[in-house]
C-alpha cells in the first residue's frame, strides 16, 4: 500500500487541478528550478549531517540517490506525490535508500525550499542577462567610435536643431545602457540573500546554520526575516521593473531608427539579410526587424504590470498565489529580454549611416542660428534675448527669399539689427563661422557635447567603465562558480 504523504485530506488532486495547474506547474519546474531544488538538498544534508540528526553513512546513500535523479526520471503523479516535485523528489529517494533515514526532510517546508528554487533560478537568468547586455553595451561604443566625425542633424521637437553626429547620438544611448547595467549589477546585490532555513513563515527549531546554507548556494547572506523570505517576491519586481525602465529606452532608441531608415530622412541602411520587402510594392526595402524589437520591447512593461498585478492585494505570507501563479510570466520576460537584446546588438553592429544625406540636411538648414546669436551678445553687446529675436527675423528673412546658409550676406544680418536700433557695422565674418556645418558641431566645447573632442573623452571613460562593469559580472559568476566547487568538495568528503 502506498504511504499517505497527508493525512489531512482523505483524496488525491482532481484530474482538472492536476491537468490545468499541478502538472503544468511541475513541468516548469522540472525545466527551470529542477538544479535549485537539488543544489537545495545538498546543502540541507550537509547540515543534517553537520546537526548529527543523520550519519554521514546515510549521508552518502542520500546524496547517491538525488544524483540519479534527472528531470526525465521525476514525474507528476496525483496518487504518489500529488504532483508536487518537493514530495516527488522525497519519494524517489526515499522509495531507493538501502536503509530508511527518519531525519531526512525533518524540520523542513517547502516555503523556503520553493522561494530559495525559484530566486536561484531569477539570479542566474539575470546574469545570463547582464552579459548580452554587455556585449551590446561593447557594440555599440565600437560603432560609436566609428561615427565621432560624421556630420547629423540633431532633432528636437521633430524638427532639424543642431548638428550633432551619429558617434554622438549611440554614445549617448550607451551611457544609458551602462547606467542601466550599473542598476542591474546593484539588484543581483540586493536581491542576493538566501530564503532557505526560514520554514514555513516563522522560521525553523533545529540549529541550521543558516550563514552557511547561504554561503554554500553562492548568496551574500540570509534573508533576515523568515517571513519576509517565504512572503516576499519583491525580487521578481526588481527585475521586470528594471526591464520595464529599459523597454522605454528601447523603444525610443529604435524609434529614431524607424524614422532614419524611412525614404524620406534616409540617414541608415541596414544589409538585405536584416531587411523585408513588399510582396505588393517591388520598390521597397523595408526594416521589420525594427519593429519587431519595438513591439518586443512593449511585452517587457507588460510584463511587469502582470507580476505588479499578481502581488498586489495579497496577504504579506506565503501564498502560491504570489510565488507561483504571479510568476507565470518570469521565465517569458526572461526569453523576450535576451531576444530583444541580441537581436538590437546584430542591428546595431550592421548599421550603417548615409554620410552625404545627412551632410546635405546639415548644409540645408540654419543650424548656426544659436551661435550667431550668442556672437552677437559677445562681439557686438547685443543683449542675449534682443540677439535671438534679430537672429530669427535674419533666418526667416532668408528663408522667404529662398537662401541657403551659404548663400546669406552680411547685409540683410545687419538690416536686421539695424531695424532694432543696433549700428554693428560689417560682421560678414560672423556669417563665415556660424554657417559652417563642421564648424558648427566643433563651436561645442561643454563637456558631454557634440564636438567630437568631447565625445572621445566620453568613450574613454565609457570604455574604463563597460571593462568595471565585465569585471564585476564575473566576479559574481565566479562567486556562484566558488560556491559550487565548495559544495561539491563537501559531498565528496562525507
Amino acid at each position: 500500500m502506498e504511504e499517505q504523504i497527508t493525512g489531512r485530506i482523505s483524496s488525491v488532486p482532481d484530474r482538472l487541478l492536476h491537468e490545468e495547474i499541478l502538472e503544468p506547474q511541475f513541468r516548469y519546474e522540472l525545466d527551470h528550478l529542477f538544479q535549485g531544488y537539488i543544489q537545495i538538498e545538498h546543502v540541507m544534508l550537509l547540515e543534517y549531517i553537520r546537526m548529527g540528526w543523520i550519519s554521514e553513512k546515510e549521508g552518502k546513500d542520500i546524496i547517491k540517490q538525488l544524483q540519479l535523479i534527472s528531470p526525465a526520471t521525476l514525474v507528476a503523479n496525483p496518487q504518489k506525490n500529488m504532483s508536487d516535485i518537493a514530495f516527488a523528489i522525497e519519494r524517489t529517494v526515499d522509495s531507493s535508500l538501502s536503509n530508511p533515514v527518519p531525519c531526512w526532510h525533518l524540520d523542513r517546508s517547502r516555503n523556503d525550499f520553493q522561494a530559495c528554487a525559484q530566486l536561484i533560478f531569477g539570479r542566474q537568468e539575470w546574469l545570463l542577462i547582464m552579459k548580452d547586455f554587455i556585449e551590446l553595451i561593447n557594440s555599440m561604443h565600437s560603432v560609436a567610435i566609428q561615427y565621432k566625425e560624421m556630420l547629423m542633424p540633431g532633432y528636437t521637437h521633430y524638427q532639424t536643431a543642431q548638428v550633432i553626429t551619429p558617434g554622438f547620438y549611440l554614445s549617448t544611448i550607451n551611457e544609458e545602457f551602462i547606467q542601466s547595467l550599473s542598476r542591474w549589477i546593484r539588484v543581483y546585490d540586493d536581491i542576493n540573500q538566501c530564503p532557505l532555513g526560514s520554514g514555513a513563515m516563522a522560521g525553523v527549531e533545529l540549529d541550521w546554520d543558516r550563514d552557511n546554507l547561504a554561503r554554500l548556494l553562492g548568496f551574500n547572506k540570509p534573508r533576515k526575516s523568515a517571513l519576509g523570505a517565504v512572503a516576499s517576491r519583491e525580487w521578481a519586481l526588481q527585475m521586470s521593473s528594471e526591464l520595464s525602465i529599459f523597454s522605454v529606452l528601447i523603444s525610443r532608441f529604435v524609434t529614431d531608427l524607424i524614422q532614419w531608415g524611412s525614404i524620406e530622412m534616409n540617414f541608415i541602411d541596414l544589409p538585405d539579410n536584416l531587411s523585408g520587402i513588399s510582396s505588393a510594392m517591388p520598390q521597397k526595402k523595408n526594416f521589420p526587424i525594427l519593429e519587431r524589437i519595438r513591439g518586443k520591447s512593449a511585452h517587457l512593461a507588460s510584463f511587469h504590470f502582470d507580476m505588479v498585478l499578481g502581488q498586489r492585494n495579497t496577504p504579506f505570507t506565503n501564498l502560491v498565489e504570489t510565488s507561483k501563479e504571479a510568476g507565470t510570466h518570469l521565465f517569458t520576460l526572461f526569453v523576450t529580454t535576451k531576444s530583444l537584446i541580441r537581436l538590437l546588438r546584430t542591428v546595431v553592429e550592421h548599421l550603417t549611416f548615409n554620410k552625404e544625406q545627412m551632410l546635405r540636411i546639415c548644409e540645408r538648414d540654419f543650424f548656426g542660428g544659436f551661435t550667431l546669436a550668442n556672437l552677437l551678445t559677445i562681439k557686438k553687446g547685443i543683449p542675449y534675448r534682443k540677439a535671438q529675436v534679430i537672429v530669427g527675423r535674419f533666418i526667416k528673412s532668408a528663408y522667404e527669399q529662398k537662401l541657403l546658409p551659404r548663400e546669406v550676406n552680411a547685409q540683410l544680418l545687419e538690416e536686421k539689427c539695424s531695424e532694432e536700433g543696433f549700428m554693428v557695422g560689417d560682421i560678414s565674418d560672423l556669417l563665415k563661422v556660424v554657417f559652417n556645418a563642421r564648424e558648427n558641431l566643433n563651436s561645442k566645447k561643454s563637456v558631454g557635447s557634440t564636438n567630437p573632442v568631447q565625445v572621445n573623452k566620453l568613450l574613454l571613460r565609457q570604455k574604463e567603465e563597460i571593462k568595471r562593469l565585465t569585471e564585476e559580472i564575473e566576479k559574481r559568476e565566479d562567486e556562484l562558480q566558488d560556491a559550487e566547487e565548495l559544495r561539491v568538495n563537501l559531498l565528496n568528503n562525507i
